[in-house]
């Protein structure tokens, strides 16, 4: 009996629909019933698209079998700080409900359909995506599709537990601090940021520009990789955007792990991280035959300097919004955008300096290192509502340290791909923790192989969840 649409990969839909063997509006049902059958309980979409959907559809069927289309009759679904065509961008706010429609998709959206992907809906996610946890007051909390009672992780928590619950095989998310690993740890999915600068932000509701990521989640490397490669090349709209030509990877994900150089990230990313977290990484680092250690140093000064950019951009930015709608804020993120309102400019500056600093020291390890893994949470995801968590005999609160170990890693941009390991915390063994895989600027193929690597040995995976 075939497994049904919702069941499957990316990858794997597009070559049933190429061939003929399933239709790209079977897929999209399928996807819609999903969806419908389990939305109530996840809590991953914000708006649904099934009118759209299945006419584009439509059109994918009309051409997928005399095309070569790597994504035919995929559905898809993005966090709602994308822009959809007819819809206000709400990035997660009450406010943005006023916002005019959004008068054309988001580039990366349109580069996505014209691989033959097909847009279904919006995806909850943290208030202006300032937050790990997607505990979000105006639409909900989204629930961790492996334990209900707990969280998804953010911002992107609705695009990674709508991959995790079945119900699109691809979404997109957004990473300034960690806002793609963080979830894809927590929910058990894979998920690459790209280096910054690397896929443009045309159409994206921004946070801090300076730190700002776009990425994918999937259930595993080889969608990481078809996605990717539609999302590439250049866009003078975006000036943080790499005027770099395409480079693909999806070809070079079969080489795997074969003569890279790996090391496991210690120091900070031991201390703080509890058992199962740094479980995972040793068994990342027993597979791929490694036992190299390497230290970089202010790592946590890096974290506060990251710290300090986001509140003072992310602050700037909503300015005239604090002053005059306070009261429309999710009370978490008003407080903390009106905390970096009142930072000094000393202090932003002496955390860039910082900043630069550490790029520079972190590129002199990529000059004997191909490849680096650390945990990509300090833990298993924490019940809905968690205020602490005890780390490293320090008592600490418990949303912004989901991002410990993933802000020092984007507050220099470089590429990473998450995987999930299980059953490492003998009191929640259902439950997901990811490993980060880390290579130098514009390297993504380099993490990509080794996740692929990783797979090929059983080691990583990322099931659909049963939602018992």
């Amino acid at each position: 009996m075939k497994a049904p649409a919702w069941q499957l990969d990316a990858g794997t839909i597009a070559g049933l629909v190429r061939e003929g063997s399933m239709t790209a509006r079977h897929a999209v049902e399928q996807c819609l019933a999903r969806i419908e059958a389990t939305d109530t309980r996840v809590n991953a979409f914000t708006s649904l698209l099934a009118e759209r959907a299945l006419k584009r559809a439509t059109q994918v069927d009309q051409h997928a079998r005399r095309s070569e289309l790597p994504l035919a009759g995929v559905p898809f679904a993005v966090k709602n700080l994308f822009d959809i065509a007819g819809l206000p961008t709400l990035a997660g706010s009450k406010i943005e409900r006023d916002a005019v429609p959004a008068a054309r998709d988001a580039l990366l959206v349109r580069r996505l359909e014209a691989h033959g992907a097909i847009l279904v809906g919006a995806l909850n996610m943290d208030e202006y995506a300032y937050g790990f946890t997607t505990e979000n007051t105006h639409y909900g909390p989204t629930r961790n599709p492996h334990d209900l009672s707990r969280i998804a992780g953010g911002s992107s928590g609705g695009s990674a537990a709508a991959v995790a619950a079945g119900q699109v095989p691809l979404t997109l998310g957004s990473d300034t601090n960690g806002s793609i690993r963080v979830p894809a740890s927590l929910c058990g999915t894979f998920g690459l940021k790209p280096t910054y600068g690397r896929l443009p932000r045309l159409g994206s509701y921004p946070f801090v520009a300076s730190l700002d990521h776009l990425g994918p989640f999937a259930r595993n490397t080889r969608d990481l990789a078809l996605s990717y490669d539609a999302m590439q090349g250049p866009n003078s709209a975006d000036p943080a955007c790499a005027q770099r030509d395409i480079e693909p990877v999806r070809a070079l994900v079969d080489k795997r792990g074969d003569g890279l150089r790996i090391a496991v990230l210690g120091g900070w990313f031991r201390e703080m991280a509890l058992p199962e977290a740094t479980a995972a990484v040793d068994a990342v680092a027993q597979a791929l035959g490694t036992t190299r250690l390497v230290e970089w140093p202010e790592v946590e000064r890096v974290r506060a300097a990251a710290f300090l950019i986001t509140n003072a951009e992310g602050a700037n930015l909503h300015l005239k919004d604090l002053k005059t709608r306070a009261h429309d804020f999710e009370p978490l993120s008003r407080d903390r955008f009106i905390a970096g309102s009142l930072l000094p400019a000393n202090w932003i500056v002496q955390a860039q300096r910082l900043r630069h600093w550490f790029a520079r020291r972190a590129a002199r390890t990529f000059e004997t290192v191909d490849v680096l893994i650390a945990p990509a949470t300090p833990c298993v995801a924490p019940a809905i509502g968690t205020e602490w968590l005890e780390l490293n005999g320090k008592r600490l609160p418990s949303r912004p340290s989901m991002g410990l170990l993933t802000q020092p890693i984007s507050c220099i941009g470089l590429p990473v791909v998450t995987v999930p390991l299980w059953g490492l915390n003998p009191a929640a063994p259902h439950l997901p923790i990811g490993v980060q895989i880390i290579a130098a600027p514009w390297r993504e193929d380099l993490a990509l192989r080794v996740a692929a690597e990783l797979e090929a040995q059983g080691v990583t995976s990322a099931p659909v969840a049963t939602l018992n």
